[in-house]
């Protein structure tokens, strides 16, 4: 039977996109820009994103593109004398214990957005009690968190052509239009030049070690690197398709995604006297205020947090069929019945990790409720040592000439940086990986 993948380049770009533009842009970046100083963390995040995150991510492509296979086949077709084939299992066991709680966080998307379209952003006071309250309660948040999960499995029914493919060419240049409205908006806001400002103008003064590091582990967060969803992906587009172009277009849109959702949020927030600094409260907890402050708040608050969803689910697909990939190839189940076991799957840890706000509030694990341990256990442990072995195998496991047959398409295309690309797949990307989990661990 033949294995079933992205119908164009344009089709395969989308899907990358989608799986990129996020949580990570619309939630974190706008929050990890006010903690660390503003336009300095920018400049260093972007320079990141193309000295580490690009090598990175066409090490993911050419191990998923030359095995057309699912992340833990794809290191066993590749090298199939070792054990490599590990760092998959991890990169599905990561997707797994993101879309854990990733679906709870889309839930809350759906709440706000259904309060946005009842004009409900009045109070401003209390905006922080009614968060704190409604992640509290036992039943609202796992319905959502079905609702998330469902349309994320719907939308994967009709597989990768069908599916994952149609759904991202919709959705995505719909994403892009909408944030490009919200910014317009947000930047004429009175006083919003405070935001921009703070965007544009570098302190370098507020450069620190943590700064850069932050700067590295977002740009690892931002792009799902180090978990499968690449791997998966790129298992599924043609072997004419240059891949260098399409991650250095992935890895732009991913750029103008987050700098967008920053123009939208910080004007905003500046533009009504709150500080940037306040973390990740910021979309939930402080935005609402805003909205609550703002003229034609709840309308702006309506395309904000549809815009939050399509972004989260364009993820949440890519998470999704890194799992139903590896059940599908791996354990021989059809794809209808490996939604349907991942959705029960997924649903039973979700709610854990709802309920883990509330009546299981008291359950601890390393002195973290059970949401907060599988945010740590995958950002913190699963991803950064994924991508370590990725780059790793890629840069001194795999024959010199496949990595140059897939980068260049069996030599169609040109190589002028291949050397570069070697250099830092073998030796920066590692490294700096390291020094990203050390600091992560709280060594430095």
């Amino acid at each position: 039977m033949k294995r079933d993948g992205f119908g164009s380049q344009l089709g395969a770009l989308m899907a990358l996109i989608g799986s990129a533009v996020g949580l990570g842009n619309l939630w974190k970046f706008p929050y990890m820009t006010g903690i660390n100083g503003g336009a300095a963390f920018i400049i260093i995040y972007a320079g990141f994103m193309f000295i580490l995150c690009l090598p990175l991510m066409l090490s993911e492509f050419i191990i998923g593109r030359r095995s057309q296979s699912n992340p833990v086949g794809a290191f066993r077709k590749i090298y199939p004398k070792g054990k490599w084939y590990y760092t998959g299992i991890l990169g599905v066991l990561g997707a797994f214990i993101i879309l854990s709680f990733y679906s709870v966080v889309g839930g809350w998307a759906f709440k706000y957005f259904f309060t946005a379209l009842q004009f409900g952003f009045t109070d401003i006071a209390g905006a922080e009690s009614q968060f704190n309250q409604f992640i509290q309660s036992p039943f609202e948040p796992i319905f959502l968190h079905l609702l998330f999960l469902g349309i994320t499995m719907a939308i994967l029914w009709t597989g990768v052509k069908n599916g994952i493919e149609k759904y991202s060419k919709i959705l995505m240049p719909l994403l892009f239009f909408m944030v490009l409205i919200l910014a317009v908006y947000a930047i004429n806001l009175p006083d919003a030049k405070l935001g921009i400002d703070f965007m544009i103008r570098p302190d370098w003064s507020k450069v620190t070690p943590s700064v850069i590091l932050n700067a590295l582990g977002q740009g690892l967060f931002s792009l799902s690197l180090g978990m499968g969803a690449v791997i998966t992906y790129s298992s599924y587009m043609g072997k004419t398709e240059n891949l260098t172009k399409i991650a250095v277009l992935t890895i732009l849109m991913d750029l103008v995604f987050a700098l967008l959702a920053g123009l939208v949020v910080l004007p905003a927030v500046f533009s009504f006297g709150f500080e940037p600094t306040q973390g990740p409260g910021l979309l939930f907890i402080i935005l609402p205020e805003v909205f609550a402050s703002m003229p034609g708040g709840n309308l702006f608050g309506i395309v904000f947090f549809i815009v939050l969803l399509i972004a989260a689910i364009t993820s949440a697909i890519s998470l999704l069929e890194v799992i139903t990939s590896y059940l599908t190839e791996e354990k021989k189940i059809s794809r209808h019945k490996a939604l349907i076991y991942s959705g029960i799957a997924l649903l039973i840890t979700g709610s854990v990790c709802s309920l883990s706000m509330g009546v299981l509030s008291d359950i601890l694990i390393f002195g973290k409720n059970i949401f907060d341990f599988f945010d740590m256990i995958s950002s913190t442990y699963i991803m950064p040592i994924g991508a370590f072995f990725i780059a790793v195998f890629v840069g001194w496991k795999m024959k010199k000439k496949d990595v140059k047959a897939e980068l260049s398409n069996n030599g169609k295309l040109k190589l002028r940086t291949f050397n570069l690309f070697l250099f830092l797949v073998r030796f920066f990307v590692p490294i700096a990986i390291v020094v990203i989990f050390l600091n992560l661990l709280g060594i430095f």
